[in-house]
Order: structure tokens, then C-alpha cells, then sequence
């Protein structure tokens, strides 16, 4: 099976690793641009995103809102994407989840204009993970 499988799916589990090996797994929207990787927006400073930094690997899976998986895990691997792709990712976002987004983006307006501090994302693609690719994350733990 393959990521891109998910790419019709609303919410996907992406799992991550922790320094002791361990996993942690979260539910998020999903979008594709080609129907090969998924693409995923972030908070920057979410445990997702830190600990993706330190180990690429993840492992994804349909899922419900509320994160409970339907379907078998798959392995992949996450990459940050350039900035620039932001706008594509948001855009495929607001296309996908229409007034839910709107909905979503309202409130993290509101709640940063109550903190004082910009909302920070970062974008991410997941690919399917190629054999290296898998040795070497297992290696990092």
C-alpha cells in the first residue's frame, strides 16, 4: 500500500517518533497536488513538527476527526517544504474543506490576536518510504 492511497481521505493519523522510539499520533487534514504525496499543514512549534525535524519517518493512516484509525498503517517519510509552497497548500486546503477552513483559519486569527503573536505553519509532504530511507530513520533511533 502506498500514501498515496490517502490522498481522497478528509483526516489521515500521522504518527511520529519520539527520541526513546516510542510513537505519538495525531489526526490532520491532508491535501494532494498530484495524487502521489500528501501535504499537510502544521503549527511550527507543534510536538509533530519537532519531532519530525529530528526523525523523518512517520506513519500514516485514514482516520476519523478524532484520530482513530480505519485502515492500516503506512510508512512514509515527511519533508518540510520550502515556504513558498505555503500558498498551494493553503489554497488546496480552503478548495478541500471549503467553510470548515474558513472556520478553522477564524479561530487561530482570534486566538493569535489574543496571545499578540503571528500563527506560525510549516507545510509538509509525505512520500512513501524507500528502503534506505527506512534503515537509516531506524539507525537514528
Amino acid at each position: 500500500m502506498s500514501v498515496s492511497s490517502l490522498t481522497e481521505e478528509r483526516f489521515i493519523s500521522i504518527t511520529t517518533y519520539k527520541r526513546d522510539g516510542s510513537t505519538a499520533s495525531t489526526a490532520v487534514w491532508v491535501m494532494s497536488d498530484d495524487r502521489r504525496r500528501l501535504l499537510v499543514r502544521t503549527g511550527a512549534q507543534t510536538w509533530k513538527a519537532k519531532r519530525i525535524r529530528r526523525d523523518p519517518r512517520v506513519l500514516v493512516a485514514a482516520s476519523s476527526a478524532s484520530g482513530k484509525e480505519k485502515g492500516p498503517q503506512i510508512p512514509g517519510k515527511a519533508r518540510f517544504l520550502d515556504p513558498s509552497e505555503g500558498p498551494l497548500v493553503e489554497q488546496l486546503a480552503d478548495r478541500k474543506y471549503g467553510f470548515l477552513k474558513k472556520l478553522s483559519d477564524g479561530s487561530i486569527r482570534l486566538t493569535s490576536m489574543i496571545k499578540r503573536k503571528q500563527p506560525e505553519f510549516v507545510y509538509l509532504e509525505i512520500t512513501d518510504r524507500d528502503e534506505a530511507g527506512a534503515e537509516a530513520g531506524q539507525q537514528q533511533v
